[in-house]
């Protein structure tokens, strides 16, 4: 593909595109916008759109993140890309680096589903599944410490989805806000966001800073990881760890601190705030997506809906308010709730006769 097709096409915006030779793109972005026809009309929320990042090349909007990191790291000469993933960045990279190249060594969080892991594992890289890391704040901290300095080695590029230890890769990001900007003309009141370490909340508001459309920006986090979100509704200016994190949404398991003191500001700034939902409110939410609006999304990928939704209940944003949620992920990444939002019957293997009566 052209230098300027994927979140190239916004390279003008970014800070510090490589030069056009490294720029790696899979097609990602451009993802479809749609606007909700049954959960939000259903409660007079008139202006609800969600943005289908599940479309992306490998399932979720850390495509955007991959594409800049890997093509930041052709720039720089690196041979070996070391991550963390809890199942999506570690895909994207995966998938990225096998465009570019070069090997992708993950350290892998211990609640990973299955699905994420063959997928990563399909792009041929190689993975390392730690004990206790994304569940106990210790191990995570110590984990994250001997990465940095694994990755400052010569030849190696940490990557993480988090400005703290990535911003190159954060920044293609940051077109989730340009697109939406341009989609909706500038007029987007508030964005509802997921977060585990909060990237994804910080580069969307650092993304609208060069755009018209100046919406609050909200951070909703399961009540088991809450890091963030607790902290901005309570009026904090910094994060906190969580021990243990109990939360069992896949993605967004990060007890440790990586963007949450800025996440905190830069919403607060915005005019956001901050949404705890539960874990079953989530599995709900990602069911109606399906079955009420056709969306296939991960449980992480309805995390955003559940705050715009809590908050709608609580009247803390207006009916006709134009309001984005983002469905991160696709179904696929985690076949485990699928399943568990199906049922364990199965589908029955019948005869011809029976189908036919059934249907009469």
């Amino acid at each position: 593909m052209p230098a300027s097709s994927g979140i190239w096409k916004w390279a003008d915006l970014l800070g510090n595109a490589p030069p056009d030779q490294f720029r790696l793109t899979l097609g990602e972005g451009g993802t479809p916008l749609v606007k909700s026809r049954t959960i939000g009309p259903g409660i007079g929320l008139t202006n609800l759109y969600f943005k289908l990042e599940s479309a992306n090349p490998t399932g979720s909007y850390k495509d955007r993140f991959a594409a800049s990191a890997v093509s930041h790291l052709l720039a720089r000469k690196k041979t070996q890309c070391l991550a963390t993933s809890s199942g999506n960045t570690g895909a994207a990279l995966a998938a990225a680096c096998a465009v570019a190249g070069i090997p992708c060594h993950l350290a892998i969080v211990e609640p990973a589903p299955d699905g994420k892991l063959s997928q990563m594992l399909a792009y041929g890289a190689t993975l390392y599944r730690i004990r206790g890391f994304g569940i106990d704040p210790a191990i995570t901290a110590d984990t994250f410490a001997r990465l940095r300095t694994l990755g400052h080695r010569a030849g190696w590029s940490l990557e993480v989805s988090a400005f703290a230890v990535s911003p190159d890769g954060m920044q293609g990001v940051e077109t989730l806000a340009y697109e939406l900007d341009a989609e909706l003309e500038s007029r987007i009141d508030h964005v509802f966001l997921p977060a585990g370490g909060g990237g994804l909340c910080l580069a969307v508001a650092r993304g609208f800073e060069k755009c018209r459309a100046s919406p609050a920006i909200h951070c909703v986090q399961p009540e088991g990881n809450d890091t963030i979100a607790g902290p901005l509704r309570e009026g904090g200016d910094f994060g906190r760890r969580v021990d243990p994190c109990t939360t069992t949404i896949s993605g967004l398991q990060v007890p440790n601190l990586l963007d949450a003191h800025a996440v905190i500001a830069a919403a607060r700034a915005s005019g956001g705030n901050g949404h705890l939902v539960s874990d079953a409110a989530i599995y709900g939410i990602q069911q109606r997506l399906a079955r009420e609006e056709g969306i296939f999304s991960e449980p992480a990928g309805a995390v955003a809906l559940a705050g715009a939704l809590q908050a709608f209940a609580a009247a803390e944003i207006d009916r006709d308010a134009v309001v984005v949620c983002p469905v991160t992920g696709s179904g696929f990444k985690d076949a485990a709730s699928v399943g568990a939002m199906v049922g364990g019957e199965g589908v029955p293997l019948v005869e011809l006769a029976e189908f036919e009566a059934a249907l009469l």
